[in-house]
């Protein structure tokens, strides 16, 4: 694991950025094509608008989400909104996106559908993780009835439904397995707040409790945590 610290999310987001498309680039030349999986909220967005400006072969890369609200793409706490007004546009604008969120009327339902429209991917070149103030990571919340599923590495699940106990709207979530398929994972984290929920996660302790304890103390997948003071 590699921390990375920055004095504000300015600069983290312009090292960060650059990161990624240097990650997306060299996978493009070694395999022809490249994947990012990226996160909702408020912190990824100056990120996501610095990486659609790089230039680098976007008709190649495939990008999709670790997790999703289960609302239309047109609501305004749609991961697949967020991402295709703030990253899908620029030079980004050429990449494909596949989203989560399906015509099913609920996430249960839904899971099927979900883990077929990501067949066509393979190992994941990067993923772009966030963290909850409750220790939570894609839409891997303590408490929801299938954390269990969604932590075991076990379980030959791409997806799985999530119904948070105290947070708005069914999800749909990668799984822990899914996740660590990939070349690369960044914990991306911005403000002071952050910092004892991350110290908690890296001390070790029940993942159930910290979710993100089986990202930050895993050693399957290379991992660098991007925190900006």
């Amino acid at each position: 694991m590699k921390l990375i610290e920055f004095e504000n999310t300015s600069a983290l987001d312009r090292a960060l950025s650059e990161n990624v498309a240097d990650l997306l680039v060299a996978e493009i030349a070694s395999s022809g094509s490249a994947s990012l999986v990226v996160s909702g909220g408020r912190t990824p967005v100056g990120f996501f608008h610095l990486l659609s400006q790089q230039c680098l072969d976007w008709r190649h890369v495939s990008i999709t989400l670790a997790d999703e609200r289960w609302v239309n793409a047109d609501h305004n706490d749609s991961n697949e909104k967020l991402v295709r007004e703030n990253l899908l546009i620029n030079e980004a604008r050429q990449a494909q996106f596949i989203g989560l969120k399906n015509l099913a009327k609920t996430a249960a339902q839904g899971e099927s559908e979900a883990e077929r429209s990501l067949l066509s991917v393979g190992r994941f070149t990067v993923v772009i993780l966030g963290m909850g103030d409750d220790g939570h990571t894609a839409s891997l919340f303590p408490g929801a009835a299938t954390l269990a599923l969604g932590l075991d590495r076990d379980s030959g699940r791409t997806c799985i439904s999530v119904t948070p106990t105290a947070a708005a709207h069914e999800r749909m979530s990668l799984t822990l397995p899914r996740l660590l398929d990939s070349e690369q994972i960044i914990l991306h984290l911005s403000g002071a707040g952050k910092q004892s929920v991350l110290e908690q996660a890296r001390a070790g302790g029940d993942v159930e409790t910290l979710p993100v304890r089986a990202i930050v103390n895993q050693r399957q997948t290379p991992l660098s945590i991007y925190w900006a003071r």
